[in-house]
């Protein structure tokens, strides 16, 4: 099984909200690491929100402030790829364009064969072009690589009908399809990735970071999160 785990950037900050937390990057460098030694293939994207968002600089180009963002996912990967390698993981770093000797350009060839070596696939950069988000990546990515299904690790944990955090009486949605996320707006990834995950009916899974085990579990399909299903009504 090949599997893209997108981390968001928030969560990997922890309750610094900036920054990483070691504690919890560890927590899923240990669970993907016991992933990978049952045999699954694990590629991440980490999105760049614990240092900025693109639309963060008010009196910036948006081309310019998107292009910060995919630096921001860069710095991530490479201390999370870090992290992973100190508990004896092989990992990789590839962007879609140009980082000296920081990663690797990206291609389909280059990434298949360092999954088939076991190691743990980084996408950072985005897609390399402004006006798209990591959401809008990490599908292209799975897309791109055959990957089974993605699982989105967030700071809550699943889907709900409005947002929680403004709204107590929010609802949790067990299973959702991905055209009621579109009809409703639901906002689990943006529109871009939301059409791309209909079109290529590519498998998602929704969940809280902080839960115990949440990867391992949302990798089983043991988990308290959302399923996105490809069937009208879930």
């Amino acid at each position: 099984m090949r599997i893209l785990l997108k981390l968001s950037g928030e969560a990997l900050a922890g309750e610094k909200k900036t920054g990483f937390c070691e504690d919890t990057v560890r927590n899923v460098a240990v669970q993907v690491k016991e992933l990978i030694l049952c045999g699954t293939e694990i590629g991440v994207v980490i999105g760049g929100g614990n240092f900025w968002r693109g639309r963060t600089g008010e009196n910036i180009d948006r081309t310019k402030a998107d292009q910060i963002g995919m630096l921001a996912t860069v710095m991530n990967c490479i201390y999370v790829s870090e992290i992973f390698r100190s508990i004896g993981m092989t990992t990789q770093i590839l962007t879609p364009f140009e980082c000296s000797t920081f990663t690797k350009l990206f291609s389909k060839d280059r990434a298949n064969k360092y999954f088939q070596k076991g190691m743990v696939v980084f996408f950072a950069g985005g897609t390399g072009h402004p006006y798209f988000s990591t959401d809008t990546g990490v599908v292209l990515r799975a897309v791109e690589v055959d990957a089974d299904m993605i699982l989105l690790a967030k700071s809550i944990d699943g889907v709900y009908d409005d947002d929680p955090h403004s709204n107590p009486n929010a609802t949790k949605y067990d299973t959702v399809s991905i055209d009621e996320v579109i009809a409703k707006n639901l906002k689990v990834v943006d529109m871009t990735a939301s059409i791309m995950v209909k079109e290529n009916k590519m498998p998602m899974r929704v969940f809280g970071l902080n839960e115990e085990n949440s990867i391992i579990n949302a990798a089983s399909g043991k988990f308290k999160g959302t399923v996105i299903t490809h069937i009208v009504g879930g």
